[in-house]
């Protein structure tokens, strides 16, 4: 059994694709996914406080982008309270874990303004025309 995952299946020959007998598209996360993948990620650091209206917000703002782009999104995001932290000249080695406060829309609205998009939508296009040349399912 052979497995592989490219980012550019367009550039495969066709006795590459022949040897790749299921060829599966995987589409950027939904809504739902990208709602999952904030909850998943700041949860486990218990830093997760947003609202429903708060994370559909963010879902909203965030429409185009990757599992990745998501992940990195909430990294810059979990980090504003201790930006916030450190502006205010408290020495962030001696905080409790306790003592930071959650993560919240602000922090993501910055985090917005530096984490973009990697995928553009032309780009989208040719993955999808590729998958109803070649996919094994169609979307």
């Amino acid at each position: 059994m052979m497995a592989g995952a490219t980012n550019r299946p367009q550039e495969l020959d066709e006795a590459a694709r022949r040897r790749l007998t299921k060829r599966l598209y995987i589409p950027l996360p939904s809504s739902e996914a990208r709602t999952w993948i904030i909850r998943n990620l700041l949860e486990k650091d218990g830093l997760f406080k947003l609202s429903e209206k708060e994370t559909g917000v963010i879902c909203k703002l965030t429409e185009g982008y990757s599992g990745s782009d998501m992940k990195n999104l909430v990294k810059d995001a979990s980090m504003g309270p201790l930006r916030e932290a450190l502006q205010q000249g408290v020495e962030i080695t001696k905080l409790n874990k306790e003592e930071v406060r959650p993560v919240m829309l602000k922090d993501f609205e910055a985090a917005l303004q530096e984490v973009r998009p990697s995928v553009s939508t032309s780009e989208l296009g040719i993955y999808e025309e590729w998958n109803m040349q070649f996919g094994s399912l169609s979307i």
